[in-house]
């Protein structure tokens, strides 16, 4: 696999963590990420065998996350990445501001502030070099069940007011993962973020806003290969342009099944 994706121009790369688990004196319902123990060894190994990056995951939710679970969402990213660096790999960190809850806006972007200042602070204190990672956040939204919704110019006025305010311009580059949006919204939302030049490139690292449709047109039939390869070429295609804030959806052919929200409780994978 990792030869073929480089006859293709595609460059391997490896989710590093084991997982998330029960916060041990957190609030009831928290999690911690596994993994760092034996990190050193895996990350060599990955590298030798040809992956080039890494991706660790941690969650905080936005109302009652404890102070520990900020700390050791932070401790856990930096101590990560600052090993993959020593073995090669660019790190992804990934700290998801949940998108379970009742919060508002306003909420998710405090809370959003809160983690990300925690987790340059302890890349600070590792000495993770910022100008070789990239960081996957999630867009500063109300709450999956607070009954409210933001169009995408405001999700985007909040998402990059909680960026400037805690991300330094040495990043590179962020890629915004979906988290249950559905396919359209995460394209729009992007779209949104990418019609003022911003520090940092701003693109997508999708997983269920690029596959919803398309799993669903290929539907398990060989005869609808064709069809669901089309789908998942459109679906990047929007979000190729929504980086560069281009994609405009009056134009585009977007089907009822995009539409669809994805959020899922307690998502894990």
């Amino acid at each position: 696999m990792v030869d073929l994706a480089k006859e293709n121009g595609i460059i391997p790369g490896i989710k590093v963590d084991t997982g998330l688990v029960p916060l041990v004196g957190g609030k009831e319902g928290e999690n911690w990420c596994r993994g760092l123990d034996d990190l050193k060894e895996r990350t060599t190994d990955f590298y030798a065998a040809g992956a080039r990056f890494a991706k660790w995951r941690t969650t905080v939710r936005v109302r009652d996350h404890s102070t520990l679970a900020v700390s050791e969402a932070a401790h856990g990213l930096a101590q990560y990445a600052s090993i993959c660096q020593s073995s090669g790999l660019v790190p992804i960190i990934e700290p998801e501001i949940l998108l379970d809850g009742e919060h508002s806006i306003d909420e998710c972007a405090e809370t959003f502030e809160e983690v990300w200042s925690a987790v340059f602070k302890a890349c600070a204190d590792f000495g993770v070099q910022l100008e070789a990672v990239l960081l996957k956040p999630s867009m500063v939204t109300h709450g999956a069940q607070s009954g409210q919704s933001a169009d995408p110019a405001t999700v985007a006025s909040y998402t990059l007011r909680a960026l400037r305010r805690v991300v330094p311009p040495a990043v590179p580059g962020i890629m915004f993962l979906s988290g249950g949006q559905s396919e359209i919204e995460a394209t729009l939302n992007l779209n949104a973020m990418n019609q003022k030049p911003n520090p940092w490139h701003i693109s997508f690292s999708y997983a269920r806003a690029l596959q919803n449709t398309t799993l669903k047109t290929y539907a398990g039939k060989d005869e609808n290969v064709v069809a669901a390869q089309a789908k998942l070429l459109g679906r990047a295609m929007a979000n190729s342009k929504a980086q560069l804030g281009k994609y405009d959806p009056a134009t585009a052919d977007e089907d009822a099944t995009a539409a669809e929200g994805m959020y899922v409780k307690d998502y894990a994978y």
